[in-house]
């Protein structure tokens, strides 16, 4: 490690984790696992952090996984020169390897990559296996992205090869001879080997998990060499071993087999480098990965057990051989007369121990699959717990993946009991002191991760998680074979299993979707879909702008509505799906619905308006806090304290239906109104909503992970371009409302966001921008209107008029309405009133002539000669 790299790890690490500078060694740093004042690395060579709590906590980290970035750049400030052509790949190996080039000189060259998709060029390492036959590996220095042009597949290369098969053959650092009695290490990558051969070993690299060096092989059968096979820990790597050491057996009989394995870390394999920087390639430590080695080759349970107890000398203990688990055990009176036996035959110490164990050990079958314990989720908000389990079966039959409660793994009944109704035919037959010891063993350290109770994005966290996928910082993340996302150094994950996003990939995209909306909606479709982009960032722009508005979808019947939403709904993967009554679910219900997402919309649709008792059961001002992203219900929680749960309001709100909103002036202002009509029908725009409708998701749901991926791009957009819009708005002298200007202005910023995404032609985005700055408008008008029931009321009193209703002088400005005199005038004259009770619900928000009070005055109408009655009284120009 250079001098200038060092200097700012040891910063960075003093400033992380708080270490003390003591003589050539950084001391009591914060460890991140146990959080203690013991983690300790050394200042001359910080290449690994570890916490010197070994038994209880072990945390170690290899500080170029945590600052990337001060070892790279390497092609920039390490070029070649003609004096020093493997200057970049020095620098390379000796920093990021921590292998030093004066003792790899002459194994490797430098070389250069470039691919004509590729983002970028790259000098590498190259290690020649023929340089003549024009055979080698090259490992890039730095990661170049190749994305192909046509299907937009993005393969990110770390490594390439010479243009001649490697097949059949290895690489061996130059100058390495093999003689009789020698052992030779054969891994997988030639990083690996070199690292191998500087710590002593001899190697060889076969640079694939799947390549079976035969040639090479063929060259060793007359001699008596033993083969170390030592891929990577994991599926591939195992199986290889395997393979290879049977080639070996049926072709060779001077050659000995073995095997050396390093355990798994935090469930990832670690490779030789990893090792070597570590500094764990100690004698101490080889001893135990070939013990690990010697488990693999082990050719029944009782080999295995046997192995475990030289090692540990323990005499009670779990083994799992071909997914099945066994106990092993020492009978003790067995043990006890063996002992005798040995002694009164002049046998002592190891060696009689060994025969007593083996005459005592007995082995049985306790579950006829394996099971283990991958990690602890825990949902916060009601304080329930899970350890997530892993259950294999014999010969590859299948695996299932489920969570074991803590009740569920305390006794051995109740572990039987879930573990035969989550996996079908897994049955548990040990007692409770055997499920006791598997779970110590694998609850020991076990990992965290951390879960969210919804799809989408998780503000705390700063990742969108999706069903398979997460993106975090424009990176997307694949869900890794546990279930789980690792996103730096966050392990997250969703417990949400009723909303599945089919979301597709770029290959399969199709691309001019935005046009067939158009051809079939117009600029009002491009609104809608502007809205559902807003959705995926509805947290972040409330974060910075306090608010995120409602759309409303209205039309008439077979205006088109459901298939623009159900399309809208394919573009963030989700098939087969408009939206939700409110109406037919109740308040709990809808608390659920609206907490399973977090930046995607929820989709109301309201039917059988005109049945009251339904309608009472939902309430626009039940949306008014969604608006902020607050809580839209509390519920207590079941426990003993009074401690509630009021979750926030993560997404966006859609409301599609055939009349308008009726609510509060605090509702209609925070909705953006579109209404959808039949007269632009065409047969043209017909096929297009026929194609929108028969789009498979898999085709446009890509749409989700593009636009989240340019989070940072919209975002700014949206924050810079909003003000403005909000102030071309309020230059209209009749839009007055603050809130509308900014609601619109909001979703203009989107739509202009929107056509950067999808190439949107100029003239389109302008008939759309203009289209919102007409929806401002009609808003602002809408809320200065009455309700159709009041203007139905004053219609009937201008009609019967002014001196057969009002009981008010004239002079006073006033008008004073006795309710049943009006029902029955109207009577009288044939005209229809809405029935009192909903009118006495709606006349107090009256505008044009402003409601006042309710009280008894004496009447001025001749029919009441004088008489006091009970009046509503308004004011005769609304002031």
């Amino acid at each position: 490690m250079t001098d200038d790299v060092r200097q700012e790890v040891v910063k960075r690490l003093i400033d992380d984790y708080r270490f003390k500078p003591v003589n050539d060694w950084l001391r009591q740093g914060r460890c991140p696992s146990c959080n203690r004042l013991e983690l300790f690395t050394k200042a001359t060579s910080p290449w690994v952090i570890k916490c010197g709590r070994e038994n209880k906590c072990g945390h170690t980290a290899n500080v170029k996984d945590l600052y990337p970035d001060a070892f790279g750049k390497f092609n920039e400030r390490y070029p070649a020169t003609t004096e020093d052509p493997n200057r970049t790949a020095d620098r390379y190996m000796d920093f990021v390897r921590g292998l030093d080039p004066k003792k790899t000189k002459g194994w490797y060259r430098q070389g250069k990559f470039t691919h004509s998709w590729g983002d970028r060029e790259t000098a590498t390492v190259v290690f020649d296996i023929s340089r003549g036959e024009n055979i080698f590996m090259e490992r890039l220095i730095e990661t170049v992205r190749i994305t192909d042009p046509k299907t937009k597949k993005v393969d990110d290369r770390r490594a390439n090869f010479g243009s001649v098969p490697y097949k059949g053959r290895w690489w061996t650092p130059p100058g390495q001879k093999l003689k009789d009695g020698d052992e030779l290490w054969i891994v997988e990558g030639c990083i690996d080997a070199a690292t191998l051969a500087v710590n002593g070993q001899k190697a060889a690299a076969i640079l694939s998990a799947y390549n079976l060096p035969d040639i090479e092989l063929d060259k060793l059968k007359a001699k008596n060499i033993t083969l170390i096979w030592a891929m990577d820990n994991d599926v591939a790597g195992r199986r290889h071993i395997r393979k290879c050491i049977r080639h070996v057996e049926k072709n060779s009989t001077t050659l000995i087999n073995k095997a050396a394995l390093i355990p798994q870390k935090d469930g990832k394999k670690v490779d030789w480098n990893d090792a070597h920087l570590a500094n764990a390639l100690t004698n101490k430590d080889i001893d135990r990965y070939r013990f690990h080695g010697d488990l693999l080759l082990a050719k029944s349970a009782m080999e295995k057990a046997y192995l475990v107890w030289e090692r540990y000398k323990s005499r009670n203990f779990a083994v799992e051989f071909e997914t099945r688990t066994y106990w092993f055990s020492v009978v003790q009176e067995i043990y006890n007369a063996q002992i005798n036996q040995c002694a009164d035959n002049g046998i002592k110490g190891p060696e009689a121990e060994e025969i007593a164990v083996r005459k005592a050990s007995r082995l049985e079958e306790i579950a006829n699959c394996t099971f283990k314990f991958l990690y602890f989720q825990q949902d916060k908000q009601t304080d329930e717990s899970w350890y997530y389990t892993r259950i294999e079966f014999p010969h590859g039959r299948h695996t299932i993946k489920n969570t074991f409660s803590g009740g569920q793994v305390a006794t051995a009944s109740e572990f039987k009991k879930r573990l035969l109704s989550i996996a079908p035919g897994a049955l548990y037959t040990g007692n409770s002191v055997q499920l006791n010891w598997l779970v110590k063993h694998y609850l020991d350290n076990i990992k965290i991760v951390e879960t969210t109770d919804f799809i989408g994005y998780s503000k705390e966290h700063g990742v969108y998680v999706f069903n398979d996928r997460a993106v975090a910082s424009g990176k997307v993340v694949e869900i890794n074979d546990e279930d789980f996302f690792e996103v730096g150094k966050t392990s997250i994950k969703s417990l949400n299993q009723s909303l599945q996003l089919h979301i597709g990939d770029a290959t399969d995209y199709i691309a001019d979707w935005s046009d067939m909306v158009y051809a079939a909606y117009g600029a009002k479709g491009l609104i809608a879909t502007a809205f559902f982009l807003g959705s995926l960032f509805a947290e972040q722009i409330r974060a910075q702008q306090k608010s995120y508005p409602f759309l409303e979808i209205v039309g008439e019947a077979g205006a088109g509505k459901s298939t623009l939403i159900e399309f809208l709904w394919k573009l963030v993967g989700r098939s087969d799906y408009e939206g939700f009554d409110p109406n037919k679910s109740t308040l709990a219900a809808r608390a659920r619905i609206f907490s399973q997402v977090s930046n995607l919309p929820i989709c109301l649709i309201e039917s059988d308006r005109e049945d009251s008792a339904k309608a009472k059961q939902f309430d626009w001002d039940e949306l008014k806090t969604a608006y902020n992203g607050r809580a839209s219900r509390a519920r207590g929680l079941k426990n003993g304290g009074n401690e509630t749960s009021e979750p926030p309001f993560r997404g966006s709100v859609v409301i599609s239906q055939n009349a308008a909103v009726n609510a509060s002036d605090a509702i209609m202002q925070r909705i953006i109104h579109t209404t959808f009509d039949t007269t632009g029908h065409t047969p043209a725009s017909k096929v297009a909503a026929d194609a929108l409708a028969a789009i498979p998701v898999e085709h446009v749901s890509f749409f989700l992970i593009k636009a989240v991926t340019q989070e940072k791009k919209v975002l700014a957009h949206v924050f810079s371009r909003t003000a403005h819009w909000e102030a071309e708005i309020l230059k209209r002298p009749d839009i007055r409302s603050n809130r509308i200007a900014k609601n619109h202005a909001q979703l203009m910023s989107l739509v202009e966001a929107l056509a950067e995404l999808t190439n949107m032609p100029k003239e389109r985005l302008d008939e759309t921008i203009d289209a919102l700055m007409w929806a401002a408008f009609h808003r602002q008008k809408a809320i200065s209107a009455d309700h159709p029931m009041i203007e139905e009321f004053w219609e009937a009193y201008d009609f019967l008029g002014d001196e057969k209703l009002n009981h008010a002088m004239r002079l006073d400005n006033h008008i004073a309405i006795n309710l049943n005199h009006m029902q029955a005038v109207a009577h009288h004259h044939n005209q229809q009133l809405p029935p009192l009770s909903d009118l006495k619900k709606f006349l107090k928000q009256s505008r044009t002539r402003r409601f006042r009070e309710i009280k008894a005055v004496r009447s001025t109408n001749k029919a009441f000669d004088g008489k006091t009655v009970k009046c509503w009284i308004f004011s005769w120009e609304g002031k």
